[in-house]
């Protein structure tokens, strides 16, 4: 499913215009990302956590030529399922 695929969902069920709930769609996105670059957690209840996790560095391998590299630290965002949505696939 893409953005575009959600604002028309949300469209049909709701009858509000799709540009307005493409707004609100994509504002939620950016107030996520504002948040998740800020360091902070995202707890959506029933749906899942967004948090920002560090990965140390450490040292990798060229797969060509076995030489090593070091790999600097560096910032992921992980997702932990909450357990409501969990149960929908289990």
């Amino acid at each position: 499913m893409t953005k575009r695929d959600l604002v028309v969902k949300i469209s049909e069920t709701t009858g509000i215009k799709q540009i307005i709930v493409k707004k609100i769609v994509q504002k939620t996105l950016d107030e996520i990302l504002e948040a998740l670059k800020r360091g902070e957690k995202i707890e959506l209840r029933g749906f899942g956590v967004f948090r920002v996790k560090v990965r140390r560095p450490r040292v990798g391998r060229n797969p060509r030529t076995g030489e090593e590299v070091p790999i600097p630290e560096r910032r992921v965002v992980v997702f932990k399922i909450g357990q409501e949505a969990k149960k929908m696939f289990t």
